[in-house]
């Protein structure tokens, strides 16, 4: 594979998690980081990217930027975008699509500054252009400076490639695995989500303890790319620890159709050893045999499902039955209304927030129980 020099790696997430997810990156061995509004940058190479989505588990997607450059109109757009040695990122034989945003710039007609960079690529290259297509090519321009990128995800990197059945107002993984890290998870404890849903808490716990790769299963946009080696990407693929771990992870729901959710969920993704997923309500929850580690749920909010004022029972349950049967564990509570929170009669800590999720702000409250 030709050797390219570092360019800038974009890995974007939720607006308000981008410090625990700097935290990740750092962890594990990425450099010269910045956390920016809405995500991380790095520096690296092609492979940084190929290791970013296999391994890393907070972003929701990984951009490549491959050149910036400053244009006033389109004319000079049009002349910059076709000096970028395209066939160096792009395979000629290859769909791509182009996206473009537009703020504070002389440029300022989205439509006409993606159109004169697809006619450059398809000029220049001799790509094919599709609407439809898995390669995406991103322009973004503000304050009359041109970024432009190649998405090297394609789909949102929270599709790990297991969960085919969800329930009302999902936890994307990416998402749980950056609130778990927030609460200090490592793998080495135990996790009870006794609002399991479709088990996304659990199974994102179970999978980080046995060190399964986030992006085991599933493929990539960067694998179309005129700098993909198949050969390289096999033996990173190969890299997984996929340990047993010492800790279990243990989730309920009072919808009995959750629960088959979760268990099939967690089959798919190779956990189902680990875990136990059982049907029952709050109020019936009880400990796990064995130490004590995490619980962390993610209840139903006011503006997602159903009325808020008939909530505060739900929550109130939540708390009674965490401080009679949960003494010495930890606890973490996702949710979007302090009043909510504040029903469960724990006394929780200053909550970490806010946190963009599903058009709402959201925080996250942790306890420990004394």
């Amino acid at each position: 594979m030709t050797t390219h020099p570092p360019f800038e790696i974009f890995l974007a997430v939720a607006p308000g998690l981008e410090s625990v997810l700097a935290n990740e990156v750092r962890a594990a061995g990425f450099k010269s980081l910045k956390t920016i509004a809405g995500g991380v940058t790095m520096l690296g190479g092609w492979h940084d990217v190929w290791r970013a989505n296999l391994t890393l588990r907070g972003p929701s997607r990984v951009v490549a930027r491959i050149a910036s450059f400053r244009a006033l109109h389109l004319a000079q757009l049009d002349k910059r975008a076709r000096r970028i040695a395209w066939g160096e990122v792009l395979r000629a034989d290859v769909p791509f699509r182009v996206e473009a945003s537009c703020s504070k710039s002389r440029i300022y007609h989205s439509g006409a500054a993606a159109e004169r960079v697809r006619r450059a690529i398809s000029e220049e290259l001799g790509a094919p252009f599709d609407d439809e297509a898995g390669v995406t090519v991103r322009a973004r321009i503000e304050t009359d400076i041109v970024t432009i990128s190649v998405d090297t995800s394609g789909d949102l990197l929270h599709k790990r490639g297991h969960k085919e059945a969800v329930n009302a107002a999902p936890m994307r993984e990416n998402m749980a695995a950056l609130f778990l890290r927030q609460c200090g998870f490592d793998g080495a404890h135990s996790v009870v989500d006794p609002m399991c849903g479709s088990g996304t808490f659990v199974i994102e716990a179970a999978e980080i303890a046995a060190g399964l790769l986030p992006g085991r299963s599933r493929h990539f946009a960067f694998e179309k790319l005129a700098t993909f080696d198949s050969q390289a990407w096999e033996a990173m693929r190969g890299t997984g620890h996929n340990a047993t771990p010492t800790a279990r992870f243990y989730g309920s729901d009072r919808d009995a159709g959750a629960i088959r959710m979760s268990r099939e969920n967690a089959a798919r993704a190779g956990v189902d050893k680990f875990v136990a997923f059982e049907q029952c309500t709050v109020s019936e929850r009880s400990a796990p045999d064995g130490p004590s580690g995490l619980v962390i749920v993610n209840p139903p909010y006011g503006e997602r499902i159903g009325d808020k004022t008939k909530l505060h029972g739900l929550y109130r349950a939540l708390g009674q039955t965490l401080i009679t049967h949960f003494k010495g564990w930890r606890v973490g509570l996702v949710t979007n209304d302090v009043s909510l929170a504040r029903a469960t009669g724990i006394a929780l800590d200053k909550p970490f927030g806010p946190v963009a999720h599903g058009g709402l702000k959201v925080w996250l409250w942790q306890a420990k129980i004394g």
